[in-house]
């Protein structure tokens, strides 16, 4: 994964009054506090004595986290917005945190991403200094394994004293990545800022800092994209792919790579889809196809750059698999019993996609059915296929009156499910 630019571990100091950390928080902390709340590893055991399965509604209504789909690198996003915590008198902290993994207990199992918008914590919200170093020690390898990046935007001196008092219990590999993001336009380098749910806020924050700065940094420019006949990647029509493929809906990157994984070294292969590649490999894939040629994947090495080309390949279409206009159908879907969403969900799927979109989707659905066969060995259920590719089959369009959010993925999530498990009696056209 590429740096940010002019982004290390170094911190921005707000050339604003930002309204948030009081100046004296480092007296309010105190190293024997400091030291107190890390000796008392048995408020950790307090904490996850908190059940899981329990009603999370009066935390998930003040949307401190979302999950908001794929970033560039094939790896979910999770959002977290410091300036949604509420007051301190109110909040039951102890309850957010077994929310906070109770939501990630669905995600972690592959690779993910973490933005944390830090604007917006103040004396009356930020939780105790105790509760901070308990989320660290909870939050176990099972969460921090397959974290790759954790974006830190606005970073105040909070954070820095934060860090230097948890850094001799954070490994090396773990702090490697931390990403100290200054501004938004920064940020955008990783990940497309219309999906995230940047609050409002923030927004204004950022730009206070930058209308303070001599130089503002630069907007990265669009250029001119130009498309040949072979442009698989980068925002074209499953019509164009056709048009250019001798009339063949499947595009040529989907057979190639579904073929390379369809024998059982493959699919045997456990956390397949779960993983991300190295980025460079990703676009040296995307060029080659882009120009015409002909992918070929070695046998070893490239099971997980296959799976990852699938899910990018579907990621970039100019419209999801599963069009913008039946993505309402889709969330109201969650609402049904069992029963009436695999009816729904074939009258969805069987007489309301085009034609095209009908007959890609069943070629993809019928490998990954494959893949659910070996469960046992790769831990892909059909639960878990659905969490991978979801957002990649069916999400609302970018920058319109809908967001991707925890609860409509969740919705997407139960339709995916569903055309999986019941794939052989739904997809029969």
């Amino acid at each position: 994964m590429p740096d940010l630019v002019q982004i290390s571990h170094d911190y921005q100091e707000s050339p604003v009054s930002d309204g948030t950390i009081e100046e004296n928080f480092e007296m309010e902390l105190g190293e024997e506090a400091v030291d107190d709340c890390i000796r008392k590893d048995d408020k950790t055991a307090q904490l996850s004595a908190v059940p899981a399965q329990q009603d999370f509604s009066d935390i998930a209504k003040h949307g401190i986290v979302d999950i908001v789909g794929d970033d560039p690198y094939g790896r979910k996003v999770v959002v977290v917005s410091a300036c949604k915590l509420p007051s301190n008198k109110t909040f039951n902290h102890n309850k957010f945190l077994a929310y906070l993994m109770h939501t990630l207990d669905q995600y972690v199992e592959q690779d993910y991403s973490l933005v944390y918008f830090h604007h917006g914590l103040n004396r009356n919200n930020k939780p105790p200094f105790s509760w901070l170093w308990s989320v660290y020690k909870l939050l176990d390898r099972k969460y921090k394994k397959n974290l790759k990046a954790l974006y830190l935007v606005h970073p105040t001196n909070f954070i820095r004293i934060v860090y230097n008092i948890f850094k001799p219990a954070i490994s090396v590999k773990f702090g490697r990545k931390l990403l100290y993001v200054n501004y938004l336009q920064e940020l955008q380098q990783h990940i497309d800022l219309k999906q995230l749910p940047i609050p409002p806020c923030v927004k204004e924050h950022d730009a206070q800092l930058l209308s303070k700065l001599r130089s503002p940094p630069k907007a990265p420019q669009a250029g001119v994209r130009e498309v040949s006949r072979h442009h698989l990647f980068g925002g074209v029509s499953l019509q164009f792919i056709k048009e250019n493929n001798d009339q063949d809906p499947i595009p040529s990157i989907l057979k190639q790579s579904i073929t390379f994984l369809d024998h059982p070294d493959a699919l045997e292969t456990e956390g397949l889809f779960r993983r991300s590649v190295v980025t460079s490999s990703v676009e040296d894939v995307k060029r080659r196809c882009n120009a015409g040629e002909v992918v070929t994947f070695e046998p070893v090495n490239d099971v997980h750059l296959a799976a990852v080309m699938i899910k990018t390949f579907l990621r970039e279409l100019e419209e999801p698999l599963i069009p913008y206009c039946l993505y309402e159908q889709v969330l109201a879907m969650h609402s049904l019993d069992k029963g009436e969403r695999v009816t729904a969900c074939r009258r969805l799927v069987v007489e309301q996609l085009p034609e095209d979109n009908y007959l890609v989707l069943k070629f993809l659905v019928n490998f990954l059915g494959k893949v659910m066969d070996r469960s046992d060995l790769n831990k892909m259920t059909a639960g878990n296929l659905a969490v991978v590719f979801g957002p990649n089959l069916c999400r609302p369009p970018i920058g319109g009156p809908q967001q991707i959010s925890l609860s409509s993925m969740q919705a997407v999530n139960v339709f995916v499910e569903t055309l999986l498990i019941n794939h052989h009696s739904i997809l029969t056209k």
